[in-house]
């Protein structure tokens, strides 16, 4: 069985991501500070259909000094890591100029730094299998901005600058590299949205809808699949049409 990472795995995108991976047959390594109830209902709901599918390690994710040493516990417990979707993150707002140093800091380490680091420990043993598949989730602000945003959107349009250098580095050793970029989805991250904001995203979109975690996590899937062992360096937009 391959096993692939998935950082904060514990609710919204990341959990429906680990359910949809681990009922397609992938053992996910969940990885969050803390298991919420819904994903310890999702692990005893696949535990008889698909049993040791899905796996939860409590970690903070913004310590990058003991990434390693995770990384090397998963490594000895379940063997070769085939996946790695990097999307773990922060979704802080506010006008920069009123935002405090200390809280920009942090969004930039665990958007930024902690994918990046993670991801050079888990390559290390995905080169030796000459395969693998790392995922980052993006978002679609990275290219069309959004007041408010503007620090977060920096950390996304770094994540799509690491993605493209990054596959090209790798592609060699058989090891796709790629990134998707959500729109304004259901999650708690637009649930600071008022009414008349989702609103305007839903008018602003083509399909008139805004996209759900499930869609996020079917691209996420078919990015870690076989059939897109020749898609690498790119990144892969699911918003309902809001930026096109």
């Amino acid at each position: 069985m391959r096993n692939v990472i998935v950082t904060g795995g514990s609710r919204g995108l990341g959990l429906a991501t680990a359910v949809r991976l681990a009922s397609g047959g992938l053992r996910v390594l969940a990885i969050a500070r803390t298991e919420s109830e819904e994903l310890r209902a999702a692990r005893a709901g696949l535990e008889a259909s698909h049993p040791g599918a899905l796996c939860f390690r409590a970690f903070d994710l913004a310590e990058i000094s003991k990434l390693a040493t995770l990384v090397g516990q998963l490594k000895r417990e379940f063997g070769a890591l085939y996946g790695l979707v990097n999307n773990a993150g922060i979704g802080t707002g506010g006008v920069l100029a009123l935002m405090r140093d200390e809280r920009v800091d942090y969004l930039t380490r665990l958007n930024v730094t902690s994918p990046i680091i993670l991801s050079k420990y888990v390559l290390r043993s995905m080169m030796l299998e000459r395969r693998g598949r790392i995922v980052n989730v993006a978002s679609i602000v990275a290219a069309t901005g959004y007041s408010g945003l503007s620090a977060y959107a920096a950390t996304k349009a770094a994540l799509v600058g690491f993605t493209r250098s990054l596959a090209r580095e790798v592609g060699p050793l058989g090891i796709t590299v790629n990134a998707v970029a959500p729109g304004f989805i259901d999650t708690e991250m637009t649930s600071v949205l008022t009414p008349q904001e989702r609103e305007r995203i839903v008018r602003r979109s083509a399909l008139r809808r805004l996209a759900e975690p499930g869609d996020v996590a079917s691209a996420i899937e078919f990015l870690l699949s076989e059939g897109a062992a020749n898609i690498t360096g790119t990144v892969i937009t699911v918003d309902a049409g809001n930026s096109a």
